[in-house]
């Protein structure tokens, strides 16, 4: 049986993820540092809004249309506007996600072969996207010292005839950096040298932490042609309502004709479902107190960290915004090594930072969405592990 190439994936399960499946199997206690799911949480949804919304009679009636209903696509026109983002509702288009808008700008921009700029560090999600849709990846850096700075001409060097787009990630996951105003100049600077879209993942725009500076949206960028990214998975923490989107700006002409090639994209899917755009505006109004509960947990898990870790030779990086945050360990072992022993001994499960191409030895990515007592509980259990290796023989 032939099976194409770009589903020929490694299915090899690696040290990690076997201990992992082990302590499932045998019921050994798990703490799952890396966890990204809002609803597991502890997070309050107000369901007794949304729930209602899901069913109104009008969500058993189909009538698509290609880019969204537009009571749902103004719904979130007025999400934007509030969030400082403002864009019409003829500029939005409705995705079941953010990796079908990834897929759909890829598909809208890139030929076989054709290239995207995707940022170094940055969330691994975009090798798969762009191997399913044909498409070359070229990464550009950052760099760190003190804080995540954008490498200009990393992004320079990386640009062939073959590339069509640039894609930032805004705030970065996971470094949580955003790009400072003169570094979003600066790419649209280049897109407009070389007739180039700019592509922003702005998911975690809305969870800067407390006393960072507020990220400014890509949207009034001057550039030709810029698409935004966001939805529901993040904004409201529902990620299993699935439906995300993608508004458009720039110059009147690449917009108008990007807004209808996407249109005849989403008709041939048409997969955002009908009671969710349905539910949007009660949705979102719904989700606000969410997303801010979200912000106020994941910059006060931030802001803890560092008493938590004083004394203890186990550093956090500097960061701005986002879910999730970067460690420095003692650098005698890898990050894989640290990952699997955090896990042999507390059973405790942490991202190695190589998953990300952070440029450490030694970095582990955690995730800052548990409620308070348990995020610190998992903070003591790392510094328990790195004080116990350290006290012995590192090459045992």
């Amino acid at each position: 049986m032939h099976f194409s190439s770009r589903t020929s994936w490694e299915f090899r399960r690696n040290t990690l993820t076997q201990l992992v499946a082990h302590r499932r199997n045998e019921g050994e206690p798990l703490y799952d540092w890396t966890l990204a799911n809002p609803t597991l949480c502890g997070f309050a949804y107000d369901r007794g809004r949304i729930g209602p919304a899901l069913g109104a009679p009008a969500a058993f009636v189909y009538a698509p249309e290609p880019a969204g209903m537009f009571s749902a696509r103004k719904a979130v026109a007025g999400f934007l506007v509030r969030h400082g983002m403002p864009v019409s509702p003829e500029r939005l288009l409705l995705t079941a996600s953010s990796s079908e808008a990834y897929g759909y700008l890829f598909r809208l921009l890139c030929g076989p072969g054709d290239a995207i700029l995707i940022p170094k560090p940055g969330y691994p999600l975009f090798d798969d996207l762009a191997r399913l849709h044909d498409v070359e990846i070229v990464p550009y850096r950052s760099h760190y010292a003190g804080g995540w700075h954008l490498d200009e001409e990393s992004v320079r060097d990386a640009i062939t005839p073959a590339t069509r787009a640039i894609v930032v990630v805004h705030p970065n996951n996971p470094t949580g950096a955003f790009l400072a105003p003169r570094e979003q100049d600066a790419l649209a600077a280049i897109a407009r040298e070389r007739r180039l879209a700019l592509i922003a993942d702005e998911v975690f725009l809305t969870f800067p932490f407390a006393g960072s500076p507020h990220g400014v949206s890509f949207g009034g960028v001057a550039a030709p042609l810029v698409f935004t990214l966001n939805g529901l998975s993040k904004a409201a923490g529902l990620p299993q309502m699935k439906l995300g989107w993608i508004a458009v700006h720039g110059e009147a002409s690449p917009v108008g004709e990007a807004m209808q090639r996407l249109e005849m994209i989403a008709d041939t899917f048409l997969s955002v479902n009908t009671p969710v755009q349905i539910a949007l505006p009660e949705i979102l109004a719904a989700g606000s107190a969410t997303g801010e509960a979200i912000r106020e947990r994941v910059s006060a898990n931030y802001a803890g960290l560092s008493s938590v870790l004083e004394g203890s030779p186990v550093s956090v990086l500097h960061a701005e915004a986002g879910w999730s945050a970067i460690l420095r360990l003692p650098g005698f072992m890898s990050d894989e090594a640290w990952a699997v022993e955090l896990l042999a001994r507390e059973g405790l499960l942490v991202h190695p930072g190589h998953f990300f191409d952070l440029p450490f030895d030694a970095a582990i990515v955690v995730s800052l969405l548990p409620e308070g007592p348990v995020f610190r509980a998992y903070a003591e259990k790392l510094i328990a592990v790195v004080h116990g290796v350290g006290h012995r023989d590192p090459q045992s």
